[in-house]
C-alpha cells in the first residue's frame, strides 16, 4: 500500500496525482482484503444467496459513510482525531483509542490471513506463515523505499485476484437471478453478518485511511470537493463490483453442492471454493494473491492506526518516531496472534464484526460536526442530503451493532 513518506522525492504535481490514486487504492484494497474475502466465503457458505442482502446493504452504508468522511476530512484539512477534538474536546482521544484497538484487531486478523495464504500456497503451518508475514512486514517498513515495490506488486496481484475471481464466478455458474432477488428481498436477515461485513470493509482504520491519504495531495478545502467526491465514488465502485463478483464466485460453488469446511485450524473457506473450480493450481494461485493482500494490509493497517497515536504525542506525527511506532504495532499484533489459539479464518471474521461495533461511535461524532459545527469544515452549511444519508447509516449501524454484540463475541468463545 502507498505510504505517505514515499512522496517527498517527487515533483509537486506528481505528489498530488500519486496521493489521489493512493487514496483510492488504499480504500479499495483495504475494503477487499483478506478479512472481507474470508467473511464473504464463510457467510455465503452458511447463508447461500441470502447473504447478497448483506452485501447490498454494506455498499449503501459504505456510500453514506465514505462520502461524508472523505468530504469532512478534506474540507477541514485535518485528520479525523484533530477534527473530532476541535468539535468536542476529548473525542479525538476517544476516537484514537478505538481506532488503535480496532486496528490491532484488524492487524492480528491480517497476520492470520498471511498464515492462511502461505498455508494455501506452500502448505506450511498457519502459525509459521503468520510469523513470516509479520517479520517480513516489519522488514519492508524499515526500508521505506521498498514500499513502492510493494505497491506495484500488490496492484498487479490485486488485478490477478479480480481476474481469477471473475473466472471462478463464470465457471461456477452461480444463480445470478436468485442473488439479485435476495439482494432486495432476502429469505432471512442476519444482523451479525451485516455488522461484520460492513466492519470488515469500512470499519476501524479503513473508514479514515483513504481520506487521510488524500490529505497528502494538498487538494484540501471546500473548493476541491468535486475531485474528492469523484475519488471516493471511484473507490466505492471498485469495491462494490468486487464484492458481488466474489459473492457470485463462492455462491456458484456452494450452489453446485460442494461442501465448504468452516471448522479446524487450517480452514480456508475462500481457498476451498477456488480450489473446487480450478483444482490444486487454483488453490496455490489463490494462496499467493491472498498472502500478498494480507501482507499489504498488515503494513497499511499498522501505519494508519499509528497515525492516530499522534493524538497522544505530536512526536509521532512523522519520521522515525512514527515508523518505530508502526513497527511496534506490527510486533504486538504478531505476538498476540502467535499466543492465541483461535483459528485464522475465525479471527478474520471476528475482527470485521468487532470493528463494525466501534464504527457507529466515530460516525456519530462526524454527524454532530456536520449538523452543528459546519464552520470546522470551512463552510457555513454542509449539504443536507449527505447528512441525511450519513445519519441514516449511523442509526442503522447502531442498531445492527446492538443486535449483534453477542453473536460476534461468541465467534471466539466469549459470551453467548
Amino acid at each position: 500500500m502507498s505510504q505517505p513518506q514515499d512522496q517527498d522525492t517527487k515533483p509537486p504535481g506528481k505528489v498530488s496525482r500519486s496521493a489521489i490514486l493512493g487514496a483510492i487504492f488504499l480504500m479499495a484494497t483495504s475494503a477487499i482484503g483478506p478479512g472481507f474475502i474470508t467473511q464473504t466465503a464463510t457467510f455465503t457458505a452458511q447463508m447461500g444467496a441470502a447473504f447478497a442482502f448483506a452485501i447490498f446493504v454494506s455498499i449503501l452504508i459504505d456510500i453514506a459513510i465514505q462520502l461524508n468522511v472523505w468530504r469532512m476530512i478534506t474540507s477541514s484539512g485535518k485528520r479525523a482525531a484533530q477534527l473530532a477534538s476541535s468539535a468536542v474536546p476529548g473525542t479525538g482521544i476517544l476516537l484514537s483509542v478505538l481506532i488503535v484497538i480496532g486496528g490491532l484487531a484488524f492487524n492480528i486478523g491480517n497476520i492470520a490471513g498471511g498464515g492462511l495464504g502461505l498455508n494455501a500456497l506452500l502448505g506450511v503451518d498457519p502459525k509459521l506463515g503468520g510469523l513470516v508475514t509479520g517479520v517480513l512486514a516489519i522488514g519492508i517498513f524499515l526500508f521505506k523505499r521498498a514500499g513502492r515495490v510493494v505497491d506495484t506488486v500488490v496492484m498487479v496481484l490485486g488485478l490477478g485476484m479480480i481476474i481469477l475471481t471473475v473466472i471462478v464466478a463464470v465457471v461456477s455458474e452461480p444463480p445470478v437471478g436468485e442473488a439479485i432477488r435476495q439482494s432486495f428481498l432476502p429469505d432471512t436477515v442476519n444482523f451479525a453478518t451485516v455488522t461484520t461485513i460492513v466492519g470488515g470493509s469500512v470499519g476501524g482504520y479503513i473508514t479514515y485511511s483513504g481520506a487521510h491519504r488524500y490529505l497528502d495531495s494538498g487538494k484540501t478545502g471546500p473548493e476541491n470537493t468535486p475531485s474528492v467526491m469523484r475519488s471516493a465514488l471511484s473507490g466505492i465502485l471498485v469495491t462494490g463490483v468486487m464484492r458481488y463478483i466474489l459473492l457470485l464466485a463462492i455462491l456458484g460453488v456452494v450452489a453446485s453442492g460442494v461442501a465448504i469446511d468452516l471448522s479446524g485450524e487450517v480452514a480456508n473457506p475462500a481457498g476451498q471454493a477456488f480450489a473446487a473450480v480450478l483444482g490444486d493450481a487454483g488453490m496455490r494461485i489463490f494462496g499467493a494473491i491472498f498472502w500478498a493482500a494480507a501482507l499489504s494490509s498488515v503494513i497499511g493497517a499498522a501505519y494508519t492506526s499509528a497515525t492516530f497515536l499522534s493524538a497522544f504525542s505530536t512526536r509521532l506525527e512523522k519520521g522515525w518516531p512514527l515508523q518505530l511506532a508502526t513497527v511496534a504495532f506490527i510486533a504486538v499484533s504478531l505476538i498476540v496472534y502467535l499466543s492465541i489459539g483461535t483459528a485464522p479464518a475465525t479471527l478474520l471474521v471476528f475482527v470485521g464484526g468487532f470493528n463494525g461495533l466501534i464504527l457507529p461511535i466515530g460516525l456519530t461524532i462526524f454527524m454532530y460536526i456536520g449538523w452543528f459545527r459546519p464552520r470546522l469544515l470551512r463552510t457555513d452549511s454542509y449539504p443536507k442530503w449527505l447528512l441525511i444519508i450519513g445519519t441514516a447509516a449511523t442509526l442503522v449501524m447502531w442498531y445492527t451493532a446492538v443486535q449483534s454484540i453477542g453473536p460476534i463475541f461468541a465467534m471466539i468463545g466469549i459470551g453467548g
